[in-house]
């Protein structure tokens, strides 16, 4: 087992390469430094003076890949592939080219309030999916099981944005159980995290329910379930015990894609309740046309999810003796 976990993350560090490479192909040979400095100074800013001094200003003016100037290790140490891209796999994310800030601090510091938010949101949704969906599984064809199917179309078909007006309205303005939109760190936060919370617990339910219903339907039907049953064990050890054990690999399989989603969906909470985390940081960078930070925050998803695999594989060799066993 340890020598797979290895291997696994082995498999890492040259995905993760593969990645940084791409988003730098995607940013500067689709959108070169000399376009970026004409973005950011407007037309009428824009001649090539003007352009050079700002490609000079946030070290754009050095070559791509290879700078045949320098000499030694520098022709590589000092092109715009390892100081703006390549510095992302050991933490360095450079500075803002519009405040100048460090983008590292601004991640360290916004990773708190995300995480306050994506955590009990992803928490909550894979608990209630699963319980939800197994108690559907096992009354299939009932009029419980067609009621849920229904509500989970609705819930499937209404945007995340009608949520949050709808929640921002009902609970906060009419109610005033929360506050509208904002943030405060420490223990008060949870007042202005309930409602965003809810808000993505509620938008999240009904294609998970729908999934993971299939997945027990499947487990359901087989011969170990039913030999179960014949041997008169309780309905609930046989749907935890048994059923759930051997739907862990699809659940499991889908986890990443949903932390992924959950990161993607929180831009819009984050945004429309005020939060300052790593959504709204990153709508904040693409209305400027920031784009150090819009890089900077691809390449930070692009790891999320390639850990968020990582760890699906080791939960894989927990859940599966076929997989320890090599």
């Amino acid at each position: 087992m340890l020598a797979y976990i290895v291997r696994r993350i082995l498999y890492v560090i040259p995905t993760l390469l593969g990645v940084n490479v791409l988003v730098f192909v995607l940013f500067f040979l689709v959108n070169s430094p000399d376009d970026m400095a004409r973005q950011a100074l407007g037309e009428k800013n824009s001649d090539p003076v003007q352009v050079e001094r700002w490609k000079e200003a946030h070290g754009y003016d050095v070559p791509l890949f290879w700078n045949g100037n320098a000499s030694g290790i520098g022709r590589v140490t000092k092109t715009v592939f390892f100081t703006k891209s390549l510095s992302m796999m050991w933490g360095d994310f450079g500075k803002s080219d519009m405040t100048h800030e460090s983008i590292g601090d601004e991640i360290i510091r916004r990773a708190l309030p995300s995480l306050c938010v994506t955590a009990p949101i992803f928490l909550a949704t894979l608990l209630i999916n699963v319980f939800l969906a197994m108690l559907v599984a096992t009354a299939r064809g009932s009029v419980t099981d067609r009621v849920t199917q229904f509500a989970c179309v609705v819930f499937m078909s209404i945007s995340t944005l009608i949520y949050i007006i709808a929640g921002q309205y009902f609970f906060a303005k009419l109610l005033r159980w929360t506050p509208v939109s904002g943030y405060l760190p420490g223990l008060d936060c949870w007042k202005f995290l309930a409602l965003p919370i809810l808000v993505g617990v509620i938008s999240s339910l009904g294609s998970g329910i729908r999934l993971y219903r299939t997945l027990f339907l499947e487990e359901i039907n087989k011969d170990y379930v039913r030999t179960a049953r014949a041997k008169g064990l309780p309905e609930w050890q046989i749907l935890f015990l048994h059923v759930l054990k051997n739907a862990m690999i699809p659940i499991l399989t889908n986890v990443p894609l949903q932390l992924l989603m959950l990161m993607m969906g929180n831009m819009m909470l984050e945004n429309f309740f005020s939060i300052p985390g790593l959504g709204g940081y990153t709508i904040t960078a693409l209305n400027a046309q920031d784009f150090a930070i819009v890089r900077s925050m691809v390449f930070l998803g692009s790891l999320l999810y390639v850990v968020g695999l990582l760890l699906t594989d080791i939960c894989y060799s927990l859940v599966d003796p076929r997989i320890r066993l090599g």
